[in-house]
C-alpha cells in the first residue's frame, strides 16, 4: 500500500480528534484543546498519513512530535484501526527516524501503555528499548513504559566540558577525562575550536589586569556563553574592599573560629580549588571559595578587635610558592573528579537552570513534590536543573537562568541573588524589580491607584502626622498592613480607634508609613497566577477555619490555612481575569500571584505578589505537568531573547 505523509494544518483538527477517538481508549485520547495547541506550536510537529485511490486521499494515521535539542519525542502515533497491519505504522516510524537524522537528534523517545504487550513488542521489534515504568501515567492504575531508540552516532572527538587556561600549558601535566589545558593565546584567538557550548573555563593566567590576556580570557568566555571562573565581575569585586567585606559577613563566624588561635595581627591564606595546604583551615578555605569563586586566590586578614579581610588577590601559577605548586595538580584533580556537574549533563543539556531553595523553610512557595515536577519538566525540555542555596551565591555565573523558590524579601539574600543574577545576564524569576515593587504595599497602592484599578478603600498613614479625630472618623473594622508584609504576616484587623492607635504606634517603630485598607469580608479570595502577562492558574483560597484571613499563623498547624480550589480558566469570571492580568502587568512580565475579591459584580485587587505559591496538588490541579513546562519555557524564551534578540523582533521589509 502506497502511503504519503504530509504536514498538517489547523484544518486537520477534527480529523486528528476523530483518529484518536477511534484508535485509543478514552484515557489515552488527547483533548481537542491539546491537539489545537499542537497544531499551533512552533515546538511541535504534526503529520498526517494518507493513502490514495480514484476518489482521492484517505487519512489513515497521524503523528505528533515534540522537538528537543537532542531528542525527538513521539507524543502520539495513530493508525486508523481499519488500516492496521498494512505497514502504515512502520511508515510513520521511518518518517520519525528520517527527521531525527536530519536534525542531528541522538534519540527518539515515546510512552506506551504498559498493558498493551502487542504494541510494546512492535516497538521493540523496531529497535526501541524500555527504560522506565511510569506509574499512573495516564490515570490511576494506568501505567506507561518509556521507550527509547538511540540513533547511531558518528565517531568523532569527545566534546570538551572543562578547559583550564594558562599562559604556559607545558607546566601542567594534568590528565583527566573531559579536562583540557590550553594556552591563553589559543583560547583568545581560536574562537571556532571553543565555540561549542557548554564549557567551563578556569582562568589561571599570570595576570588579570585590565586588557591583559587573563582579563580577555574571562571577558571572551562571557561573550561565548562559557562559564568563566573567575568571571569579570569576580575579578572586579576583588578590588572593592566594601564588596569583599559585605559578602564576607556571611562567613564571619567561620573566620573568627578558624583564626582564633593565631597570635599575630596579620595572616595570609592561599586557597587552591577550594582547598588549603594546611588542613586546619579546610572549612575556612571552602567557605571562602564558595563566596569568592576563583581557582587560585590569596586572602589577607588583619586583626584589630577581631579578624577582618583586608584584601583578596587572585593568584596565577607564577605567584604560587614553589613548595606548594605540586598541591595544585592534586587539588585540581580532586576538584574535577568530584564537581557536581556530571560530564554527561554538560554534554547533553541545552541550558542550565538554578532553583534557589531554602531546605529549612517551614512554608516555602513550592513543596518538594512541585520542585520535583519542575525538575522533570525541565529535563523533558532539555534543561538541566540544580537546586542551590544561599551558600551558592558565587556560583550563579555557572547558570543561564535563576528561578527563586523561597520566600523573597528586599532585605535578605534572595534579593541579592536576583540582583547578581540579572547583572550576570541570567534570565531571572523573580527579577529584582518585581521583588522591589511587589514587596512594598505603598508602591503597590500608588501604582494601582494611578492606573484606575479598583481596590478596597485604602489609606496611607504617616508617622507623626495623625490626630485622634482623624482616627475616630474612619470606618471600622479596618485592615492594617506593614509595607513589606507577606503571607498575611504583618497584617492585622482593628475594630475601633483605640486599637487603631495602638497598632499604628507599634507599626511606626519599623516604618514611617503604614497602609490601612477597608475590610471586605468574603468566604474566599481569588488568586490568579500570571506569567508573561497571561493567566497561568486560578484558585479560590478559602479563609482559615474561624479566621478572617487565608492564613492564621496563631492557629494550630492543622487549621493554619484554609482550603483551596483550582478552576479552569473558562469557569473564572472574565472580570477577575482582566483585573488580575492588568494589575500584574504594572509590576512587570514575570510570575505573579494576584489576590482579588469579587463582591456582587465588582472586582477588587487586594495585592500583587511576586514569588506566588505553586504547590503540587493545588495550583497545578488543572494544568498538571504543563504548568511547570510553561514556567521553564518562559525562562528559556528569556534566555534566548537576551542572546539573540533579533529573532524576536519583526522588521518590516524595505
Amino acid at each position: 500500500m502506497d502511503v504519503s505523509i504530509r504536514s498538517s494544518g489547523l484544518k486537520d483538527l477534527d480529523l486528528l480528534l476523530k483518529l484518536e477517538q477511534k484508535a485509543f481508549p478514552y484515557f489515552q485520547q488527547s483533548p481537542k484543546r491539546t491537539l489545537d495547541l499542537s497544531l499551533k506550536s512552533t515546538f511541535q510537529q504534526v503529520w498526517i498519513a494518507e493513502t490514495f485511490d480514484a476518489d482521492g486521499p484517505t487519512p489513515v494515521g497521524s503523528l505528533i512530535l515534540y522537538l528537543y535539542k537532542k531528542t525527538i519525542r513521539i507524543f502520539s502515533i495513530v493508525v486508523d484501526p481499519d488500516y492496521q497491519g498494512k505497514g502504515i505504522g512502520n511508515c510513520l516510524l521511518d518518517h520519525v527516524r528520517k527527521l531525527a537524522a536530519e536534525k542531528g537528534a541522538e534519540r527518539v523517545s515515546l510512552e506506551a501503555y504498559a498493558e498493551d504487550r502487542k504494541l510494546i513488542n512492535w516497538y521493540k521489534k523496531a529497535g526501541f528499548e524500555s527504560t522506565e515504568l511510569l506509574s499512573d501515567y495516564y490515570e490511576d492504575g494506568k501505567d506507561a513504559l518509556r521507550m527509547v531508540w538511540e540513533l547511531p552516532q558518528p565517531e568523532g572527538k569527545t566534546r570538551i566540558s572543562n578547559v583550564i587556561v594558562v599562559d604556559n600549558p607545558k607546566n601542567w601535566k594534568l590528565e583527566l577525562a573531559n579536562v583540557e589545558v590550553v594556552s591563553s593565546k589559543e583560547y583568545t584567538s581560536n574562537n571556532e575550536r571553543f565555540a561549542d557550548r557548554p564549557l567551563r573555563v578556569f582562568n589561571l593566567c599570570n595576570s588579570y589586569k585590565y586588557q591583559s590576556f587573563g582579563y580577555y580570557v574571562s571577558l571572551l568566555a562571557s561573550a561565548r556563553a562559557h562559564r568563566a571562573i573567575p568571571n569579570v565581575t569576580t575579578i572586579r569585586d576583588f578590588r572593592d574592599l566594601g564588596v569583599i567585606r559585605s559578602i564576607a559577613d556571611d562567613i564571619d563566624e567561620t573566620i573568627q573560629k578558624s583564626l582564633d588561635k593565631i597570635k599575630e595581627s596579620k595572616f595570609v591564606l592561599n586557597v587552591y580549588f577550594g582547598q588549603t595546604v594546611d588542613k586546619s583551615y579546610k572549612a575556612l578555605g571552602l567557605s571562602l571559595y564558595q563566596m569568592f569563586e576563583s581557582p587560585l586566590f590569596q586572602v589577607h586578614f588583619l586583626k584589630t578587635n577581631r579578624w577582618d579581610i583586608k584584601r583578596i588577590v587572585p593568584l596565577s601559577m607564577n605567584k604560587v610558592p614553589a613548595d606548594e605548586q605540586h598541591y595544585i595538580q592534586d587539588f585540581a584533580r580532586q576538584y574535577f573528579e568530584t564537581k557536581r556537574f556530571p560530564r554527561t549533563k554538560l554534554q547533553n543539556y541545552k541550558y542550565y537552570l538554578a532553583i534557589l531553595v531554602n531546605p529549612t523553610e517551614e512554608n516555602p512557595p513550592s513543596n518538594k513534590k512541585a520542585l520535583k515536577k519542575i525538575e522533570e519538566a525541565a529535563d523533558e525540555l532539555d534543561i538541566y536543573i540544580e537546586f542551590i542555596t544561599k551558600d551558592d551565591y558565587n556560583r550563579l555565573s555557572e547558570f543561564d537562568a535563576l528561578f527563586i523558590r523561597e520566600t523573597t524579601n528586599v532585605n535578605d539574600y534572595t534579593y541579592q541573588f536576583a540582583r547578581k543574577a540579572y547583572a550576570e545576564g541570567l534570565a531571572v524569576i523573580d527579577d529584582p524589580w518585581s521583588i522591589l515593587r511587589c514587596s512594598n504595599k505603598i508602591y503597590l497602592h500608588e501604582r494601582l491607584k494611578v492606573n484606575n484599578i479598583p481596590t478596597p478603600e485604602t489609606f496611607v498613614f504617616y508617622k507623626g502626622m495623625l490626630k485622634e479625630k482623624d482616627l475616630a472618623g474612619l470606618k471600622y473594622p479596618m485592615i492594617l498592613k506593614q509595607p513589606d508584609s507577606a503571607f498575611s504576616i504583618g497584617v492585622s484587623k482593628v475594630k475601633d480607634a483605640q486599637e487603631m492607635e495602638e497598632s499604628l504606634q507599634r507599626l511606626f517603630k519599623s516604618s514611617d508609613l503604614v497602609i490601612g485598607q477597608e475590610f471586605l469580608p468574603s468566604d474566599f479570595d481569588w488568586r490568579v497566577g500570571v506569567l508573561d502577562n497571561q493567566p497561568l492558574f486560578v484558585c479560590k483560597y478559602f479563609m482559615a477555619k474561624g479566621h478572617w484571613q487565608i492564613y492564621n499563623w496563631k492557629g494550630s498547624k492543622k487549621d493554619q490555612s484554609g482550603e483551596a480550589s483550582t478552576l479552569p480558566l473558562y469557569e473564572v469570571p472574565k472580570k477577575v481575569l482582566k483585573a488580575a492580568t492588568k494589575a500584574a502587568s504594572l509590576m512587570g512580565d514575570g510570575l505573579y500571584g494576584v489576590d482579588l475579591k469579587m463582591l456582587g459584580d465588582k472586582v477588587y485587587v487586594i495585592e500583587v505578589n511576586d514569588n506566588p505559591n505553586i504547590d503540587a496538588g493545588i495550583e497545578d490541579k488543572i494544568l498538571g505537568t504543563e504548568l511547570y513546562k510553561r514556567i521553564v519555557k518562559s525562562l528559556v524564551t528569556r534566555i534566548e531573547m537576551s542572546r539573540n534578540i533579533e529573532r524576536f523582533v519583526s522588521i518590516e521589509p524595505d
